[in-house]
């Protein structure tokens, strides 16, 4: 039972008996009220069996000096925050540090420690989550643009397998640490009505103590291990990009969810095609004749037929087409474009027909020269 449901209930009344009852006259209170109330004297009398149950409990708490104290001191606390302006039924909107209202704050986070410990949670391990792991990958440039499955070889720490993850000693057991009843967490004065809480030093976190340690954790319970996980990356991924895969980390203690695994993804540049966002970009060198009578040409595609490209005449060095749906897949599930660039490439060696006519060329162009408008605009 949470600490919230002790201190807010007033057992000396259940018992009938005054706050500074003597403990025989508990006894005796609690003894004449069992009778009366005790279900083989009342068969099938539900409100006589669960009157019996209250009796019961409020005995086990009054009877006990230990238990009586520090529940009239938690009935004492609750009683201030209840009498507070602003606090629980008042009207002034009490606050938890975090911003909450006073219909979320639980007090059995001030009264976790009543009764030694025995709040929410107090009775077990504590669950963990897994650790988050990372690694990477190196892709092709095609896998990154289509999408890949990959197989990932990983090696962490997980749960021994000779113990099973108890760090103890095949055919022994671990105990339930004292210090913290299993919690893994211990409360300690902070000033004031709060409390703070911090792991348990005496198991370390694990609400567990090994007296015969495992001799291949060495009582941690974790041992390195390795196995392979089958990892889709989507289509689209760009160079440098960190994917999250939840739940692929390191498995979790104590029934707690595994963590996450981060693949950091490396992409092989291609030889020929570069990335513009969902873009495949492209440069493909003509000669100065195509560019200058016009052509059409045939360019490349990364994953099916070439297409072909028209270039109208008087095409410029670096002029860019588009060839529709021919990039890389999209979240959406289409596909971008192929942006070809053309270079239009300068012979190093002609040949003397190729002189000729260029020659020739020069002669029918005469004196005109596309620099002339740059003197015009200094002059």
């Amino acid at each position: 039972m949470a600490a919230t449901d002790w201190a807010t209930k007033d057992f000396y009344k259940v018992l009938g008996v005054k706050k500074d009852a003597s403990q025989d006259q508990i006894k005796k209170a609690y003894r004449k009220l069992a009778r009366e109330n005790h279900p083989d004297s009342n068969p099938g009398n539900q409100a006589a069996e669960e009157r019996f149950k209250e009796i019961s409990e409020a005995y086990a708490v009054l009877s006990s000096p230990e238990k009586r104290k520090e529940y009239d001191e938690q009935r004492s606390m609750f009683g201030q925050f209840r009498g507070a302006p602003g606090g629980f039924g008042g009207g002034g909107g009490f606050r938890t540090p975090g911003g909450g209202s006073q219909a979320d704050f639980d007090v059995s986070d001030l009264l976790g420690g009543l009764f030694g410990g025995r709040g929410r949670g107090r009775q077990r391990p504590q669950a963990r989550k897994g650790d988050d792991l990372e690694t990477e990958a190196t892709i092709t440039f095609e896998q990154a643009v289509e999408g890949a499955t990959l197989p990932l070889r990983m090696t962490s720490d997980e749960p021994c397998t000779t113990c099973h993850g108890t760090g103890a000693r095949p055919g022994t057991t671990p105990k339930v640490c004292p210090k913290c009843e299993g919690s893994g967490m211990i409360t300690g004065a902070a000033g004031g009505l709060f409390a703070m809480t911090e792991p348990c030093d005496l198991c370390r976190g694990r609400g567990l103590i090994v007296e015969n340690p495992c001799e291949t954790c060495h009582g941690t319970g974790r041992a390195p291990s390795s196995r392979t996980l089958t990892v889709k990356v989507p289509a689209g991924v760009k160079d440098g990009q960190r994917i999250r895969l939840k739940g692929k980390g390191g498995k979790g203690e104590n029934g707690g969810p595994n963590g996450d695994l981060f693949l950091l993804v490396h992409v092989e540049p291609h030889r020929l095609f570069g990335r513009k966002g969902d873009h495949l970009t492209i440069t493909v060198p003509v000669t100065f004749d195509e560019a200058a009578l016009g052509a059409q040409i045939q360019v490349p595609t990364l994953d099916g037929p070439p297409v072909r490209i028209k270039m109208p005449a008087g095409t410029p060095n670096g002029r860019t087409f588009r060839a529709s749906g021919k990039g890389a897949a999209t979240k959406a599930g289409g596909r971008g474009d192929l942006l070809v660039t053309v270079e239009v490439q300068v012979p190093a060696e002609l040949s003397e027909a190729e002189r000729a006519a260029i020659e020739a060329f020069r002669e029918a162009r005469g004196t005109s020269s596309p620099r002339d408008g740059m003197f015009e605009a200094v002059s």
